[in-house]
């Protein structure tokens, strides 16, 4: 079904609707062998607390690049999203404090100068629309990869016996994301077929020189995603570019990697990649 803004708006009345966010009273933090979870998926807890209630953060900066962003997308990230996102990460903090570890260090106020530059070329229509095109392509590789690390943080635990958390915590947060890709494909794919061709270069070309993993701007948080990749069993080459195809194959299509040969784009390969790097370094120099 094509693009259209009614149908856009419908599908984030849905979310709203059939999601709420979680309530805290109806998770079951009940952790048999906290030594062995803690052993297994902190890194993971602690990356995906910190990325979940920084969304806060997130949405102070949609303000300053979408100065005139369709009420829809307004409607979608501050009545939606943001909430949802937000008992996300209080979920998960609460159960890696429960689990004996210190509570996740955000940032929930800093608007860096380069947000503050893009914002500020945002005003012209046209770049708006480029800025706008950008924030559909982070979101869906966002959403992508953070549901494809709740099924396998999900299983990992239902694989030590830990079904109350994963069940009453882990379940629920993943049942939100694919509203959210959703939310991100339709509207990039809509956008995309209005952009002009200039406007289409600037897109790949801003891609692929920004492009990093959420809540990573600088190489410790980069090893912190490195870290919860290899908890979660995607610590090789071979399984993080697998792990890649998967969260990039609606932006290698629209993007026109596909049409070039590759199953992704080469930036997102690279860009996790150095993030188990940097984990790996970092693991080198601590022993």
């Amino acid at each position: 079904m094509p693009w259209s803004e009614p149908r856009l708006v419908a599908h984030v009345d849905r979310l709203a609707e059939e999601h709420p966010p979680i309530d805290l009273a109806t998770c079951d933090f009940t952790v048999r062998r906290p030594a062995e979870v803690v052993a297994r998926f902190a890194p993971a807890l602690d990356y995906m607390a910190r990325a979940e209630l920084e969304v806060e953060r997130n949405t102070l900066e949609l303000g300053v690049l979408l100065p005139h962003a369709p009420d829809v997308d307004r409607y979608f990230y501050r009545e939606v999203w943001q909430p949802q996102e937000s008992h996300h990460g209080l979920a998960l903090d609460e159960l890696q404090v429960r689990l004996g570890l210190p509570p996740a260090q955000t940032d929930l106020t800093t608007l860096s100068p380069k947000i503050r530059a893009v914002g500020a070329l945002a005003h012209v229509g046209a770049l708006q629309d480029v800025v706008r095109m950008l924030y559909y392509l982070t979101g869906m590789t966002t959403e992508r990869s953070a549901l494809l690390a709740y099924h396998r943080l999900h299983d990992g635990l239902v694989e030590m016996g830990e079904t109350a958390v994963a069940d009453t915590i882990i379940t629920p947060i993943r049942r939100q994301e694919p509203g959210h890709f959703a939310f991100y494909q339709l509207s990039a794919r809509g956008l995309w077929s209005r952009l002009a061709e200039w406007q289409r270069w600037l897109v790949r070309r801003m891609r692929a020189v920004s492009f990093a993993p959420v809540a990573a701007g600088d190489d410790s948080r980069k090893a912190d995603v490195g870290d919860m990749m290899v908890a979660l069993g995607i610590g090789t080459p071979e399984a993080a570019d697998e792990f890649v195809q998967t969260v990039a194959r609606t932006e290698a299509e629209l993007l026109g990697a596909a049409e070039a040969g590759l199953a992704v784009p080469p930036y997102i390969v690279r860009s996790f990649r150095e993030c188990l790097e940097l984990a790996r370094e970092r693991v080198a120099l601590a022993s």
